[in-house]
């Protein structure tokens, strides 16, 4: 099966995010504190706390094998989801369907191989 995965570069971009909003979080809470704003100061708070959570995502799955499927198409023989393997997905047994398919390049459905038109945005296939 054909799942979608991040590539490296836009979750390293995320962490790097993560950090800014994270420094932006904590002069926020200290100018808040400091003008006497004790609400206003929890904001702060929470872009820190968003901003660890954000940054530990996007730095370990920049950098580990087993990455959250998001972006790229990858078949699970190249690389298996975790997500599916974390809540029980059973695994196919057989490499090859009982029936032949492909999936559509402009929409990523699943069509038929005999199909010439894609049956969910109706482009003609290759």
């Amino acid at each position: 099966m054909k799942h979608i995965k991040p590539g490296r570069g836009p979750s390293m971009m995320g962490g790097v995010m993560s950090i800014a909003i994270g420094v932006f979080g904590v002069i926020w809470t200290v100018a808040a504190a400091g003008m006497g704003g004790g609400l206003f100061a929890l904001f702060g708070v929470v872009f820190v706390v968003v901003a660890i959570v954000q940054a530990v995502f996007h730095f370990k799955n920049a950098t580990s094998e087993e990455r959250y499927s998001s972006f790229d198409i990858v078949d699970s023989t190249e690389e298996p989801d975790p997500l599916n393997e974390r809540f029980g997905a059973q695994k196919q047994t057989s490499a090859a369907p009982a029936k032949k398919s492909k999936f559509c390049p402009w929409c990523g459905a699943k069509v038929d191989a005999a199909f010439e038109f894609c049956n969910e945005c109706g482009k003609k296939l290759p």
